[in-house]
């Protein structure tokens, strides 16, 4: 089968030969919320093949799918029971082949999510440990600890849940086992022989279905420090990402990784390995890209960066400078189903999410597209708290518990809700505005952010200047605006809300809003220049 997949994959226009991820545009389809094909008001697998042909004619090369493996969904999936089924509410095994038949078919290339940090308290390596009770072979392959106080009353260590509370829970028999995110995840020991064959065993599941390469969550948190010591200190979510943690971004997960690479380069067809890795620095994230580990990883400086000029130029100069060593693309981000929608985060205004996606679609290196962000999707901030599933909402000290408003399940057509998105409702509400927000609202339609992500990536694709690279060459510019020159391109971003002078560098291609008189670029605009001499 996978030879005959590799086979029936037409190679996407304007990509390297062989490095068809260095310049790639990947599309984030979550799966619940993205197209419903049975009307139970949940998104599918079967919803996802007939609504591939729109993610080709949008102009994307792969496209990247949130966990649809078998769950209890205590976590929206990353929660995985078995890493080899797929849970009935997304379909079954065949569903997923056909998926990936079909986007091949297409031209497009499929990355699925795996989840080897943790896996759910239903996975049946877990239960088993909980049956045979402490010292036995089973909860080796977790971390189970005796606690401590008088009676082992208290937690093994000073641990913090990224979800809020303790990293650990107590089982009947009196010890306690770790889990970095909720209860029903516990986390793996990945210094455990049979965790690491395991994994080897699942990857090649689904290469042999001829997946072509893997988004990896928690990248960073498979090795945990020797003792697992603790850290010290409270309130443990605000050093994430800030520095090297002892559960977070250990070096020895590149060992890890270095063996995955191993089985990855067996393949035909440049299948690939995507970190999703949380580190103090680009530098930390560039050691997960070196030649002989993973290929991409998730630029979250540049994700957690606001709409200012000189913090968007140095996120950009820091990140490429630190992939050039290393030769890994840099990628870059604005939206994902963790965080956020960037349209919200920059202050709601749509010129400004529109003109942030041509600044990012014009940088060098691969684009991560979330969906819904191409319709100029807001954040839902008002959902009703009895319809909220994010666990982190149900957590004392926990996150903010937002994640449910960026999941918000995206209109197709119609006036009404659920607006296309299956012959039922939708698992949360969507709201009224976002009739006109409807692929079939702003399909054709002059001006439209759809049209403008289709033109954008259209011109991304075809223009010689744009795509793959590792640098940029900076233009002088006014005070509040970015302008770079690749080749005969230029783009020019006005991070400010007034209008600037700026001298046309040439022959406009694009712009995120309307041009303005000559000599001025609007506020909160990106405009996209073919350059004409020098």
């Amino acid at each position: 089968m996978t030879q005959h997949l590799t086979d029936s994959l037409q190679t996407p226009t304007g990509t390297q030969p062989g490095g068809w991820w260095r310049d790639a545009v990947i599309y984030q389809v979550y799966p619940r919320s993205f197209a419903d094909s049975n009307g139970d008001g949940m998104g599918d697998l079967e919803g996802i093949r007939s609504r591939l042909p729109y993610l080709k004619e949008l102009g994307v090369d792969a496209v990247w799918l949130s966990p649809f493996y078998a769950s209890p969904q205590a976590d929206a999936g990353y929660d995985v029971a078995d890493y080899r089924a797929i849970d009935p509410m997304f379909g079954t095994l065949h569903d997923a082949d056909a998926v990936i038949r079909e986007a091949h078919r297409l031209g497009l290339r499929i990355i699925v999510d795996l989840v080897p940090n943790h896996c759910s308290d239903q996975h049946e390596w877990f239960k088993q440990a909980l049956r045979e009770g402490p010292g036995t072979p089973l909860r080796e392959r977790f971390h189970f600890r005796p606690g401590r106080g008088a009676d082992g009353e208290l937690p093994p260590n000073d641990w913090e849940s990224i979800f809020g509370g303790p990293a650990w829970t107590r089982v009947a028999d009196g010890e306690w086992y770790l889990h970095l995110f909720a209860p029903e995840q516990p986390d793996f020991n990945w210094e455990h022989p049979a965790v690491q064959d395991e994994f080897r065993s699942i990857l090649r599941f689904w290469l042999d279905l001829g997946t072509d390469g893997f988004r990896i969550d928690v990248a960073h948190g498979l090795v945990k420090a020797p003792g697992l010591p603790d850290l010290g200190r409270d309130e443990q979510l605000k050093l994430l990402g800030n520095q090297v943690l002892p559960f977070f971004d250990q070096d020895g997960v590149h060992e890890i990784y270095r063996s995955w690479r191993k089985i990855l380069d067996e393949y035909d067809g440049d299948r690939i390995g995507v970190a999703e890795a949380w580190t103090p620095s680009a530098d930390r994230t560039a050691l997960y890209l070196r030649p002989d580990e993973l290929h991409q990883a998730f630029n979250f400086h540049y994700l957690g960066t606001g709409w200012d000029a000189a913090a968007l130029r140095a996120a950009i100069d820091d990140s490429l400078d630190a992939m050039r060593p290393v030769g890994a693309p840099t990628t870059w981000v604005l939206s994902n189903h963790d965080v956020v929608r960037h349209r919200t985060r920059f202050g709601g205004d749509l010129g400004r999410a529109r003109a942030a996606a041509l600044l990012m679609l014009a940088l060098p290196g691969s684009a991560y597209v979330y969906q819904g962000e191409e319709l100029g999707l807001p954040e839902v901030v008002d959902l009703p708290d009895e319809v909220r599933q994010d666990p982190s909402f149900f957590k004392e000290n926990g996150q903010d518990g937002l994640r449910d408003g960026c999941r918000v399940p995206i209109p197709w057509s119609g006036t009404e809700a659920p607006y296309g998105f299956g012959p039922g409702g939708s698992w949360l509400p969507q709201p009224e505005a976002w009739a006109e927000l409807s692929v079939e609202a702003q399909t054709g339609r002059e001006g439209s952010t759809l049209e403008l992500y289709r033109e954008a990536l259209r011109i991304r694709r075809e223009h010689p200047a744009l795509g793959a690279g590792d640098a940029v060459e900076w233009l002088a510019a006014p005070e509040g605006v970015l302008a770079f020159r690749r080749g005969d391109f230029v783009c020019t971003a006005n991070t400010t809300t007034e209008p600037v002078a700026f001298a046309a560098p040439g022959v406009p291609l694009l712009a995120s809003g309307e041009q303005a008189e000559p000599g001025v670029l609007p506020g909160d605009t990106t405009v996209w220049w073919q350059v004409t001499s020098g």
